[in-house]
């Protein structure tokens, strides 16, 4: 799976090949000055790259949430977590992360890099998706948050400490909030 022009090619090829895989043209969606935007060769794709210390760990954690890998951009070296046609992130173990970066690999259990929204698509999945992290080894990350009736969220850490927030919105009642607010 080595791509030509040594780690960056590699993951270069990892992010070229789940695009294809998907359906997608490698096309992105583009501004287009006065009249908005285009349409997308593809809809627009995330790769989250996460360095973790323990590959088959992460992947066994990740399962028990009942997420999938990708088999194809998966090998010793990392792992395609699929969360969406649209929405990946690529698990990497903590020497081949270096090879993406001149800086320091930020420790998760003494400060936050990032905090990674997933929504779902009832107040149920939220807690049932929580509630599997922390069976799996996750940490509560933060107490479950409550805005009114129209959001609810919970967050938990995963084995490498990185924050993910599970949300669930009630779009039309936000919507409708913050009309009564405005």
């Amino acid at each position: 799976m080595q791509a030509a022009g040594g780690a960056a090619g590699h993951r270069a090829e990892h992010v070229r090949a789940a695009a294809m895989s998907s359906g997608g043209s490698g096309g992105l969606p583009l501004r287009n000055g006065h009249t908005g935007w285009r349409e997308p060769a593809m809809e627009q794709m995330i790769f989250v790259n996460l360095p973790v210390k323990d590959l088959d760990a992460a992947k066994g954690f990740w399962t028990e949430l009942g997420y999938s890998f990708n088999p194809q951009f998966t090998d010793e070296n990392a792992a395609c977590l699929v969360f969406s046609d649209t929405i990946y992130a690529m698990l990497l173990t903590e020497p081949f992360f270096k090879t993406f970066t001149k800086k320091e690999i930020a420790d998760a259990s003494a400060s936050t890099e990032t905090i990674i929204a997933l929504s779902a698509e009832s107040r149920a999945r939220v807690d049932e998706l929580a509630d599997k992290a922390l069976a799996a080894g996750g940490t509560p990350a933060y107490e479950p948050q409550e805005y009114g009736d129209a959001m609810y969220s919970r967050s938990f850490q995963d084995l490498d400490h990185h924050i993910w927030e599970v949300v669930w919105m009630d779009v039309e009642k936000m919507q409708e909030q913050g009309a009564a607010q405005g």
